[in-house]
């Protein structure tokens, strides 16, 4: 069973529509017992960093997050869930999860000397993903294979181990994390067509190794 984590965070639903689809036994929860009991965990959702980080520090949600990172279960970060998953963000001004060493910036900032008007802020839409190395989750891509975006601000590790695709949007920009047990994507898988429909079912048979 994968347990999708509720802490009040957006696009929880279309995850697990997306993983009925295929058949995958899944459970939106913010039940401690029950995040920890499954045998793989969906960090999901869309939102800002604060007010995320504040739900989760005050149901004790950011803990069971690390507890499960560090027991080794495979676990997926979608999108917010991506960005919270490093050490800060510079939405909010926010401290995050720390399992990532880095940061997540704003597009603003790092577009604002290009002066390319077509390069409008949310980045939202279709791009695709560079992939800097193999990995179970992501077997099998297309190379042309477009994802479906919508953000603001993307996540900038500081170890250069932990980029495993990068994307294009006037700067090239980490879209996809993964070390040990986790991978993390800042597109949406469940609104990426069977692409990424594929992505969330071999999530659902990794053993969490690379």
């Amino acid at each position: 069973m994968i347990a999708i984590v509720d802490y009040g965070a957006g696009n929880l639903t279309s995850v697990a529509r997306a993983l009925r689809s295929l058949d995958i036994l899944c459970e939106v929860t913010a039940e401690p017992h029950r995040i920890l009991e499954a045998d793989r965990v969906i960090f999901p959702g869309v939102g800002a960093a604060g007010q995320a980080m504040r739900t989760l520090k005050d149901t004790g949600l950011d803990a069971v997050i690390r507890e499960v990172y560090e027991s080794g279960k495979p676990l997926l970060g979608i999108c917010l869930g991506t960005q919270v998953i490093l050490e800060y963000s510079e939405e909010n001004d926010t401290e995050c999860l720390g399992l990532v060493k880095g940061g997540t910036k704003g597009f603003a900032g790092a577009l604002k000397s290009l002066g390319d008007p077509s390069l409008k802020i949310p980045h939202m839409g279709w791009n695709q993903v560079r992939l800097l190395r193999d990995h179970p989750v992501f077997s099998d891509i297309p190379a042309e294979a477009d994802f479906y975006f919508v953000h603001s601000y993307y996540p900038d590790p500081s170890e250069d181990e932990v980029r495993l695709g990068v994307t294009d949007y006037g700067i090239g920009f980490t879209s996809v994390l993964a070390r040990k047990n986790l991978v993390a994507v800042q597109f949406h898988p469940e609104k990426s067509g069977p692409v990424g429909l594929g992505i969330l079912d071999r999530f659902s048979r990794w053993n969490g190794r690379s």
